[in-house]
């Protein structure tokens, strides 16, 4: 399993996780297993453990554990699948490490990183949807550069979506080389890895619909939880850092606060840690994938009753 996927802030995340060792927890984006190896070593002969991914070349890192049970679906649907499992009255807690797999990165075929060349798919499930390709020959110009700007921050966006539209109007931009081809002209001379760190993270957050998939996780886990149970979970950017924290605040991911009629907060979870838990500098020299983590914790509240 260390070698599909070195698991990021692992003690961290299992001891803030694990409230009982006879619990039901729930990963939610199994990858590597290393999570999810790490929780199992640490639940009694009751515990149970459901571990999700909609990647089929994660599942089949499964360490045959009685006590595991493997789901091969998105995560958005936790709440149906674990009902479905025999839990509709909630779990101890749900984890997810939102990162992509080293394996992801590292399997050229995959798509995922501009270090091959090679096609440009970014499926996390490689059996349907839409990939880079696709998007990139089919959309328009102004879509390209939204994608860009709000998924990846990139600052020449428009003229990045230019010359992409441009060169597919030759040829079909089809691989991370043609990519890198068509908007080179674009990419700064001393920061080019960079940059397009920011386009292919971009293009892979709008193939997998990671934005709208994880606004569903976040309040199908908080559904799913016991009081008191936890909701930990690691996150890699700005943007699903931001919706996390906000989900933890306020129980929606744009932030805004809501009371019900009796003025009380209507948020289902109460955030353990203020500030987000980060990568030792020892983690970050053995890890360098870790650096960008941050692990939030929260807690389930009891459910208010009126009398």
């Amino acid at each position: 399993m260390s070698e599909y996927h070195t698991p990021v802030l692992l003690d961290e995340s299992i001891s803030a996780l694990i409230t009982d060792p006879s619990g039901v927890y729930a990963d939610a984006t199994y990858g590597g297993g290393g999570h999810s190896s790490e929780i199992l070593s640490r639940l009694s002969p009751e515990g149970r453990l459901v571990a999700f991914d909609r990647d089929a070349d994660a599942l089949a890192n499964g360490s045959g554990d009685k006590r595991l049970t493997l789901v091969h679906n998105n995560f958005r649907f936790i709440r149906n699948f674990l009902i479905y499992e025999g839990y509709p009255d909630g779990i101890d807690g749900i984890l997810a490490d939102l990162g992509v797999s080293s394996h992801q990165f590292d399997t050229p075929e995959r798509g995922f990183s501009f270090r091959y060349d090679a096609a440009l798919d970014m499926r996390m499930n490689a059996g349907s949807g839409t990939t880079a390709a696709d998007i990139l020959n089919t959309r328009k110009e102004e879509e390209i550069a939204r994608i860009l700007k709000v998924y990846g921050e990139v600052e020449n966006s428009g003229r990045i979506a230019r010359l992409v539209c441009k060169a597919r109007e030759s040829s079909p931009v089809l691989t991370t080389g043609d990519l890198e081809k068509a908007i080179g002209e674009a990419l700064p001379q001393f920061a080019r890895h960079k940059a397009l760190a920011k386009i292919y993270q971009a293009l892979r957050i709008e193939v997998n619909q990671e934005m709208r998939s994880l606004e569903k996780f976040l309040s199908g886990a908080a559904a799913s939880l016991k009081p008191g149970g936890r909701l930990v979970v690691i996150t890699y950017h700005s943007l699903e850092d931001r919706m996390v924290k906000n989900f933890i605040r306020s129980g929606n991911v744009d932030g805004k606060e809501e009371k019900d009629i009796f003025g009380h907060a209507n948020a289902p979870l109460r955030a353990v840690n203020r500030k987000p838990v980060l990568p030792t500098e020892e983690e970050i020299s053995r890890n360098t994938r870790a650096r960008s983590a941050k692990l939030r914790i929260a807690e389930k509240t009891a459910e208010r009753r009126e009398r």
